[in-house]
């Protein structure tokens, strides 16, 4: 299968994953000007009349940045739809993605044939997270034209599978546009997951320590001084199995280490629970390690491809 060419432009070989609450039209347009698809939850723009405007704003920003660059273009942008029922917004969000036609949509929590039928008539392709060849074969089935292979150690919810056993199952079957996620925050190992099998490097926590992401500086600043011992996973506050940083779980006044066991029929991403993800308890994945510092996502960005050029001229020279 082809590279369908809202993904064919990239100047690095990344996909920003759309952060629940952080991601904002500042880091993706931040993003998508630096060479990676940058991207933000639809339900971040709230009240919904909100994301409008901001499609309108980062429509006409990045097309203003490709008249003044035409050398360097700027990469697409993708919304991230969640299909659970949830989310009473999806309808009126799908639409309004119709009206800007978004180039690419990316789905979670469950897959849907009419949501990616909706987003082939305006010309957009859908990717949707999947944690295992199951999900990932229905999702297909349904008519997303790519997948994001989420594998352990990733940001928020994840899976429990190696990136290896993931990314190979899939690649046994699927030929298509194939993301990893799981830990990704350096330029080392986005080449490692394209030597894996995949196309791309599905790349989160690194960003919510750059200047432009909506979260706090505390939450940033525990991006900065983490490690991976620091994540936990748990199902305890969305229902489905996620990561998030230690600290902020035990400043809810929760032992980290005796969590209960969520209800996923519980979820609702619009309540206002009293220790509420992302909101008070904040997901990050196992590779903020890498992570030293609070900078523009720009720079983040370039350090990435520094990191990425210099890990393929290491291999070619021990070849």
């Amino acid at each position: 299968m082809s590279m369908p060419a809202a993904l064919s432009r990239l100047a690095l070989p990344v996909i920003g994953s759309p952060l629940f609450i952080i991601s904002n039209p500042d880091l993706m347009i931040a993003q998508c000007k630096a060479g990676i698809v940058g991207s933000f939850p639809a339900l971040n723009a709230r009240p919904a009349s909100l994301l409008d405007e901001w499609l309108h704003r980062i429509t006409e920003e990045l097309a203003a940045h490709d008249r003044a660059h035409p050398d360097r273009p700027a990469a697409p942008f993708a919304v991230n739809q969640i299909v659970h029922r949830s989310n009473d917004r999806l309808e009126e969000d799908l639409a309004t993605c119709a009206k800007w036609k978004v180039p690419i949509v990316i789905t979670s929590l469950g897959a849907r044939e009419d949501v990616n039928a909706g987003v082939h008539s305006w010309g957009g392709i859908t990717l949707h997270d999947v944690i295992d060849d199951r999900f990932a074969r229905k999702a297909v089935e349904k008519g997303a034209d790519g997948l994001i292979a989420v594998a352990t150690g990733a940001g928020g919810h994840a899976g429990r599978l190696s990136p290896f056993a993931l990314v190979q199952e899939i690649r046994q079957w699927f030929e298509g546009p194939l993301a990893l996620a799981g830990a990704i925050a350096t330029g080392d190992a986005i080449l490692a997951a394209q030597a894996m099998g995949a196309d791309f490097a599905y790349i989160g926590s690194p960003f919510i320590a750059t200047a432009e992401a909506n979260a706090a500086q505390a939450y940033k600043q525990g991006v900065v001084e983490g490690r991976a011992s620091d994540i936990v996973y748990s199902s305890l506050f969305t229902g489905v199995h996620g990561n998030y940083l230690r600290a902020s779980i035990v400043a809810a006044g929760l032992d980290p280490d005796n969590l209960p066991d969520g209800d996923v029929g519980t979820m609702n991403f619009g309540g206002g629970q009293a220790a509420k993800a992302w909101r008070d308890i904040w997901g990050a994945g196992q590779g903020i390690g890498a992570v030293d510092a609070v900078e523009p996502a720009a720079e983040r960005i370039a350090t990435l491809a520094r990191q990425y050029e210099a890990a393929r001229r290491r291999l070619s020279l021990g070849a």
